[in-house]
């Protein structure tokens, strides 16, 4: 427990030291309050979720701690998860860019709307995790895997994209930001893309699950996905 707690808060310091740079260096300046409010809005709750995956379900940030384009096992997935880890990068270079040369005004009450969404789409993450143990940051199948039906799993099939595609949307306007949903356009694709991959994936690999998707219709968003 103790080797796990010490890589999960080593890879959360990781991440935020390498954000914060990324940001700063950027915008060339500390004097970007967007910048503050959205790295502490998005690390507060990274930080919430961590603590409670420590204490409830280490296997589970286990499992979650293996991330990124080389964790994936399938080459498709690979390259989704390259092309992603870019568009993530610069979601948060093109606002920081923009902040520096001064290329557009948000104003502050749609950058705290932006900053709500995140938080909004960090409790939806939450919930998914609370809801199915087998959420591993890669596609993969665990040995003992069920279709998970309940929860948010009863509206969406893939609350979890759902979940991350929200707090992705907020992160431009949270920056001050309009340029930025640029790099959120060229994003969006990959993550479809890996969506309806992982559900080739477990159609083919998870005993029930297609039976699952005749049953829940929307993908992403009710109604309309």
């Amino acid at each position: 427990m103790k080797g796990l707690s010490k890589r999960a808060w080593s890879a959360f310091a990781r991440l935020a030291l390498a954000m914060g740079l990324l940001v700063f260096l950027t915008a060339g300046s500390l004097r970007y309050f967007q910048a503050w409010g959205f790295l502490a809005v998005f690390f507060g709750a990274s930080f919430l979720i961590t603590r409670s995956l420590l204490k409830n379900d280490p296997a589970l940030l286990e499992r979650r701690l293996k991330s990124g384009p080389a964790a994936e096992k399938e080459k498709t997935q690979r390259i989704i998860m390259l092309f992603a880890s870019l568009g993530f990068i610069a979601l948060l270079v093109v606002p920081a860019l923009d902040f520096r040369f001064h290329w557009s005004r948000v104003p502050l009450w749609l950058v705290i709307a932006g900053d709500g969404a995140i938080v909004l789409g960090f409790l939806i993450v939450f919930r998914v995790l609370r809801e199915n143990p087998f959420t591993s940051a890669t596609i993969e199948i665990a040995s003992d895997q069920r279709v998970i039906s309940t929860g948010p799993y009863a509206t969406v099939r893939h609350p979890m994209y759902a979940g991350s595609m929200l707090y992705h949307l907020g992160m431009p306007f949270a920056l001050g930001s309009y340029w930025g949903l640029l790099a959120l356009a060229g994003m969006v694709p990959f993550l479809i893309w890996r969506l309806f991959d992982e559900e080739r994936f477990l159609s083919a690999s998870l005993p029930g699950y297609r039976d699952y998707c005749s049953t829940v219709r929307w993908r992403l968003i009710p109604g309309i996905f």
